[in-house]
């Protein structure tokens, strides 16, 4: 099958049988100072090895576990900070979205729209994103099969949207368990678009911590490493300078002192398994 080819901006593709590429921010925009540090050390870090850089972080993390729990600047400001990495760091941007709405305000500042693993089946989300024209990344649900998620994939191109990036982030495994079936990535690869592993969120431990989820960090490179040996296209990975003080998943974020050794290592893997 075709490997497509996705533009994220002039000058700017990922897929198609190119290099592996990586997504990679704090979970939320917690201040304009810690996005640009994080877009900068980890895009010094991916360009160092070729490997092609996206920044993300999301404005309003709605689906938190408390409503005490922090969900972000808000779309106004959220935006502003991202529009700002963008030209200050010159990378491309990623951030989730919510509602319709969110789908359009965003579109005019984002490189990339993230439909959230638990809207993945929200019609009229996946299809408004989809028309503002800009690539997609459909994070598969929890819930879902691999081989069910072509369903969302078609809501996406019924809208006229081919530019999208599939995102596998681990199944639901009993109470506060997930678990990664690495045969999601061939599977998902089937439908020709670029697949990328959620090395982040795959290792969360839902609702663990009782009003907040929790996580096994020390989990994130092997999951990883096994996924870049698998095929993936990309890797999608939460960092932070200090993630023990991250103001939303802080348990399964990885440090951003660690991720130029966790580059190297997927690099070395994807070279052996004869990819770009």
């Amino acid at each position: 099958m075709d490997k497509r080819k996705i533009r994220i901006r002039e000058g700017f593709e990922v897929g198609g049988g190119g290099p592996l590429f990586l997504i990679a921010g704090p979970c939320v925009a917690e201040s304009p100072k810690l996005c640009l540090e994080v877009a900068q050390r980890a895009k010094e870090a991916a360009d160092r090895l070729g490997i092609p850089y996206i920044f993300k972080a999301s404005y309003d993390k709605a689906n938190r576990s408390s409503v005490k729990s922090y969900r972000g600047p808000g779309l106004s400001k959220g935006l502003d900070i991202l529009a700002r990495v963008r030209e200050r760091a010159g990378v491309p941007v990623l951030t989730d979205v919510h509602s319709e709405r969110e789908a359009e305000a965003a579109a005019r500042v984002a490189d990339v729209l993230q439909i959230p693993a638990f809207l993945c089946r929200q019609t009229d989300l996946i299809q408004t994103a989809a028309k503002t024209g800009k690539p997609l990344n459909l994070k598969k649900g929890q819930f879902l099969a691999p081989w069910d998620f072509r369903l969302a994939v078609e809501k996406a191109e019924a809208a006229g949207n081919r530019s999208l990036i599939l995102t596998e982030r681990g199944t639901s495994f009993g109470y506060n368990q997930l678990v990664v079936d690495m045969r999601a990535i061939p599977i998902l690869q089937e439908t020709g678009y670029p697949v990328v592993f959620d090395g982040t969120h795959s290792v969360q431990e839902p609702g663990a911590l009782g009003n907040a989820t929790g996580g096994r960090r020390d989990m994130i490179p092997v999951l990883v490493r096994a996924a870049v040996a698998a095929g993936a296209d990309g890797i999608f990975l939460e960092v932070h300078p200090k993630p023990d003080e991250a103001k939303c998943d802080a348990q399964n974020t990885l440090s951003l002192g660690d991720l130029p050794k966790l580059l190297a290592e997927i690099q070395g893997i994807r070279k052996a398994v004869g990819g770009a």
